[in-house]
């Protein structure tokens, strides 16, 4: 199956103070108006909303953000979705951007803001069994660890989220041992141990922001992989930079091809102002990330010393096929139930939404992964479980189609007892990622209530109740309901209302 390498659906954060967040595929940003940027973003610099207000107030600039992955961001101005939308880029690299030529021609200028390497951070009894020292921590001695089943990790999902795809390309050039731009020869090299290597990912996410909270409340993993700025916010661990070498992300502002010339000055104008000596310190004592101004020092708890940076892909076709190899091969399988409401409400334009966008994921899941239909009403309506064979990948695609053209709508709400049921499907998640995403467009009418699930899920071991539930906001359905699904069993609320139900369910990809 192809790799995820683009996904549709963007992560939407809240901006407070002057700024406002959208959707990159969402409405249209509003026309230029003078002294307001239209920006594409990543999503993780909302945390840059208190430096961004600041400077509004000192040089009239204002930031108008959407926020979306960076793969995502290159792939929407390559194909030309982002000319005359959006008047600046700002990533956590371009280093991608520059492997599309037809992405790269929109970029006329780009100003380093800050950086952050991606390092690991591990629990304290776990750098203490390993017998490590901080300085001395090599990514082969972190692969060897993994090999020998004392270190198990989290990290996000590389065509999802930029700090994953760092990760990924981090582990791949120091374990091939490339000097120069990794090329196909370097992965393929490198394939035997990077396999080993992801054997010990026990945890993926969407999001940094998610990984973390995963983190803290499963305690099942011994570390994170993730920027150094993120890992220094996670309590308990040591945050380490490999000693043989780091990716870097650098969060380059760049000004688009497409914008006036008003527009562009006001760019001008807010590099200027990111990288002065006050916004500098500024933003390192509050995000963590290191300054690129060198008469600023980096916050305190930050180590100076210089790490290699290690060498990205050559070309396209290389990261392209680093994530595939990764999403098919590399990482562990998925194994996903969709606990889906076919009650009478769903009659008419809602069911054909559902099965619209369930069609469209037949195209997106991975080898090997497998995917259960578990449709319901009054009660569970059928199970139907299909593998992602690598020998045979369209067959289980196929498979998916046809259930879901049989999808039908009657019968009453038990959203509960058809949660347990998915639950004792999965069983326990054993070396495999789990997860149940639940979609319903109303509230529960039959079977067991909250109460007798929270219950029931009390009384279920560790190993059963480390599976997320990712609850489906979509037409009547009741938030606060799912909401507290989601915050009971470690999940995540998705909005397939607002937004496309297919957006939704393309981003809950990103954390299967």
């Amino acid at each position: 199956m192809r790799a995820r390498v683009l996904a549709g659906a963007l992560a939407v954060l809240t901006l407070l103070t002057a700024c406002t967040a959208r959707r990159a595929d969402g409405p249209e940003p509003g026309a230029p108006r003078p002294g307001t940027l239209r920006v594409l973003a990543s999503s993780e610099l909302a945390d840059m909303a208190p430096v961004l207000e600041r400077i509004a107030g000192d040089t009239g600039v204002r930031v108008e953000p959407v926020y979306t992955g960076t793969l995502d961001a290159v792939q929407l101005l390559a194909e030309g979705r982002a000319d005359g939308r959006y008047d600046a880029l700002w990533l956590s690299s371009n280093d991608y951007l520059r492997l599309r030529p037809e992405a790269a021609r929109k970029v006329v200028s780009e100003t380093p803001v800050m950086a952050s390497p991606v390092a690991i951070g591990v629990r304290a009894a776990t750098l203490d069994a390993l017998g490590w020292k901080r300085d001395d921590v090599t990514w082969s001695r972190i692969e060897r660890a993994v090999r020998d089943g004392r270190l198990t990790y989290g990290m996000t999902d590389p065509s999802r989220s930029n700090s994953g795809f760092a990760a990924l390309v981090s582990v791949a050039s120091a374990l091939s041992g490339a000097q120069s731009a990794l090329t196909g020869r370097d992965v393929a090299q490198a394939t035997p141990r990077l396999r080993e290597f992801f054997a010990g990912q026990r945890l993926t996410s969407g999001s940094s922001g998610w990984l973390a909270a995963a983190y803290k409340r499963r305690g099942t993993v011994d570390a994170l992989l993730n920027y150094e700025s993120v890992l220094k916010g996670v309590p308990g661990l040591t945050v380490i930079r490999p000693r043989d070498g780091v990716v870097t992300a650098d969060y380059p502002l760049s000004s688009l091809a497409s914008a006036g010339a008003a527009a562009r000055e006001d760019v001008r104008r807010l590099a200027e102002a990111l990288r002065s000596p006050g916004v500098q310190r500024m933003i390192t004592e509050r995000t963590l990330r290191r300054p690129v101004v060198a008469s600023v020092p980096p916050a305190p708890g930050l180590d100076r010393a210089r790490r290699r940076e290690l060498p990205f892909p050559g070309s396209r076709s290389v990261a392209d096929g680093l994530l595939d190899a990764y999403e098919n091969k590399l990482r562990r399988p998925s194994r996903t139930v969709y606990v889906l409401d076919t009650s009478g409400s769903m009659r008419g334009e809602r069911l054909a939404r559902l099965k619209k966008a369930l069609t469209a994921l037949t195209g997106d899941f991975r080898e090997r992964e497998e995917v259960t239909l578990m449709p319901f009403g009054s009660a569970v309506k059928r199970v139907r479980s299909h593998v992602v064979d690598p020998a045979r990948p369209g067959a289980g695609a196929a498979g998916i189609r046809r259930d879901t053209e049989a999808l039908d709508a009657r019968g009453d709400t038990a959203i509960y007892t058809s949660l347990q049921a998915a639950y004792d499907h999965l069983g326990a998640a054993g070396d495999t990622f789990t997860s149940i995403v639940l979609m319903t467009d109303g509230e529960n009418t039959a079977g067991a209530d909250a109460a007798q699930f929270r219950a029931w899920y009390a009384g279920l071991d560790a190993e059963r109740r480390v599976t997320p539930v990712f609850p489906v906001l979509f037409g009547d359905s009741d938030r606060a309901e799912l909401e507290s699904i989601a915050a009971l069993t470690g999940g995540r609320l998705f909005d397939g209302r607002e937004d496309s139900l297919g957006g939704a369910f393309e981003e809950i990809r990103g954390y299967q």
